[in-house]
């Protein structure tokens, strides 16, 4: 579950958005199941075609054990990403049979927009002794690591958004063949191998829906680190193996070793990842985690490598170490958490500490984005009135792009990311470095994740810490978490012997914020009154098809928010179904630059602090 990641982070505090990538491509990952005796006694079946891949439709059958005298299927109306999507409008064709030879038809009732009741007859005789088989297609042709797409070059498949479910049997034992894959295709998932080719199992719907397949031509290569397996399938035409192998070993082996081992569900402890690399993957794309796998899209490999280190550590992080407003999983209906700032924010601190700590990132870069997440904080007004923990709790506005305004609100992501580093501080300065964020995330494992629970919310991260500083964060946690209090950022940074450093700057302002679709257009969210996008007609609602006579998609995006002040930009747009022109000069708007800098004056103390957080040590 999830939301759009970015890799990509700007210095510079006005005009920044996350700029979300994409991804495609495939092979299939076969593991040996242990079975695990459970009491349910029917296996829901799935047959997936993937015949003519050009048309975008998959034709998917469901076989279900009849247990009573009418049956319920689903689809989630949402899957990954914190919002409500509504899958069953792609749906079409729905029809079932029942009984002995598949006699009897069925016809679907529907109840709402995502829920079928269909009564069976006579011939499906319940108990288990008779078997419904539903039918249907469902299109998707959509980019990216949160979304599914099946055309002519592969198929990538998010299972949430493709497969019905019976609502009170989610925890029944499912089935999954694919009929139909194209020649010279192979089909990859970390899904348990099943008894015939292209066929998986897995212990719930839950579990099936929580492993993206993707089907198609691609590279892999695989490898052992720290008592775990890994694959790696990469969808790229240009890509350097040995320089993605050798950073991927250093991530895992930090990650593992910081963990205390290898997580994952399956018999040999197996990850897999699924790289879609290249200006062809950019759009909708960044990177979705799942319990054990990642798929990821980024348009170079040092970018899919951040996004890589961030989704890994969810594995930990959101997918184990869980808030228990989380769960058990709704499909139908958004679940609100106020620790999405932990769950997203502090693991983007922890891949920024991975990169760094693996040498990666030189402690230059380290600090660089950490400045980045300051100025991307301090440009937001909204700062002053959204707490990281409502903006938590607001994420399901994230669809709607006035939400997103510096003016409407602040990003969990960004904030949680300067709160977990912060955080970190303060318990290294709090324990003469004796303890750190590190032995809070272990901490969290063991006593929740080891014990099948989940924390409550804020409350539960805060006692942990407390736990491992010795003392009371109150005051943190009150003005910083759930408070809207201006970060006094030289505070907290100077036990560890740095500072800000802050600097007016003038850049160019392109008039206009563009929309975040899900779609590879680029929109325009809104246009600033009297800014020169206005003057030149720019309105909100309109789609940029070209851009100084080249086609642009939402890629275009980091491009166009750098131009350089009096850069001449003639766009084509779109607007109800009429073309028209709109050339205007790039405007000037006053910046603020933030860097982070070591103190020339650290003590010895301060020096100690600032390795072990580099380094990722205690005393």
């Amino acid at each position: 579950m999830r939301k759009r990641f970015s890799a990509r982070r700007r210095l510079l505090a006005a005009g920044s958005m996350r700029r979300r990538a994409a991804f495609a491509r495939v092979w299939i990952v076969a593991i040996a199941l242990l079975i695990v005796v459970r009491p349910a006694a029917a296996t829901i079946r799935y047959r997936v075609s993937l015949a003519h891949p050009e048309q975008h439709l998959l034709h998917v059958t469901m076989e279900i054990p009849v247990q009573a005298s009418a049956l319920t299927i689903a689809l989630p109306a949402w899957n990954n990403t914190y919002q409500v999507r509504d899958f069953a409008y792609r749906l079409r064709e729905m029809a079932g049979v029942c009984g002995a030879a598949n006699a009897a038809p069925l016809v679907p009732h529907k109840l709402d927009k995502q829920t079928w009741r269909f009564p069976l007859p006579a011939a499906c005789t319940p108990g288990g002794r008779g078997e419904a088989t539903v039918r249907y297609a469902i299109e998707w042709d959509e980019p990216g690591p949160f979304n599914s797409q099946m055309n002519s070059h592969h198929a990538f498949l998010n299972f949430g958004e493709i497969l019905t479910y019976v609502p009170d049997r989610r925890a029944e034992d499912t089935a999954l063949a694919f009929e139909d894959v194209p020649a010279g295709w192979d089909v990859a998932t970390e899904l348990a191998a099943g008894s015939e080719p292209m066929s998986f199992r897995a212990a719930s719907y839950d579990a099936l829906v929580d492993a993206p397949v993707e089907a198609g031509n691609f590279a892999q290569f695989e490898f052992d680190s720290e008592g775990a397996h890994f694959r790696v399938i990469v969808d790229a035409e240009k890509w350097n193996r040995g320089f993605l192998e050798d950073s991927l070993r250093r991530i895992t082996k930090y990650e593992l070793q910081l963990m205390g081992g290898p997580p994952f569900d399956t018999p040999r402890k197996e990850y897999t990842f699924i790289f879609h690399i290249g200006p062809h993957a950019e759009v909708g794309g960044g990177g979705m985690e799942h319990s054990n796998s990642t798929a990821v899209a980024e348009r170079a490999v040092e970018n899919a490598l951040t996004v890589a280190a961030h989704e890994l550590f969810h594995a930990w992080n959101v997918k184990r170490i869980r808030p228990q407003a989380l769960e058990p999983v709704d499909y139908t209906k958004e679940q609100y958490t106020r620790a999405l700032w932990f769950a997203e924010g502090v693991t983007s601190a922890y891949g920024a500490y991975t990169l760094e700590r693996t040498g990666l990132w030189p402690k230059e870069q380290f600090y660089a984005d950490l400045a980045s997440q300051i100025a991307q904080l301090e440009a937001r007004p909204a700062r002053k009135w959204q707490s990281v923990e409502e903006s938590s709790l607001d994420a399901w506005l994230e669809k709607y792009d006035t939400y997103n305004a510096p003016e409407r609100s602040v990003s969990y992501y960004n904030k949680g990311q300067i709160l977990g580093v912060l955080l970190d501080l303060v318990i290294r300065d709090a324990t003469d470095n004796r303890k750190s964020l590190d032995d809070v995330m272990r901490r969290l494992y063991a006593n929740y994740t080891q014990h099948h629970a989940f924390y409550n919310e804020s409350e539960g991260i805060r006692a942990a810490a407390e736990e491992t500083a010795g003392k009371s964060l109150e005051d943190f946690f009150r003005h910083y978490v759930s408070g809207t209090d201006d970060i006094p950022y030289d505070r907290f940074l100077a036990p560890a012997g740095l500072e800000t450093k802050v600097e007016s700057v003038n850049v160019g302002d392109i008039g206009f914020s563009p929309s975040s679709a899900f779609d590879k257009t680029l929109g325009v969210a809104s246009v600033e009154l009297g800014g020169p996008a206005d003057a030149a007609g720019l309105r909100p609602g309109d789609t940029i098809v070209e851009w100084n006579g080249r086609a642009v998609t939402w890629t275009d995006v980091g491009a166009l928010e750098v131009l350089p002040p009096g850069e001449t930009v003639t766009f084509q747009i779109e607007r109800r179904g009429e073309r028209h022109s709109i050339t205007y000069q790039v405007g000037t708007l006053a910046a603020t630059r933030y860097s982070v800098v070591e103190s020339p004056h650290a003590s010895e103390r301060q020096r100690r602090i600032r390795k072990g957080m580099l380094r990722g040590e205690t005393d």
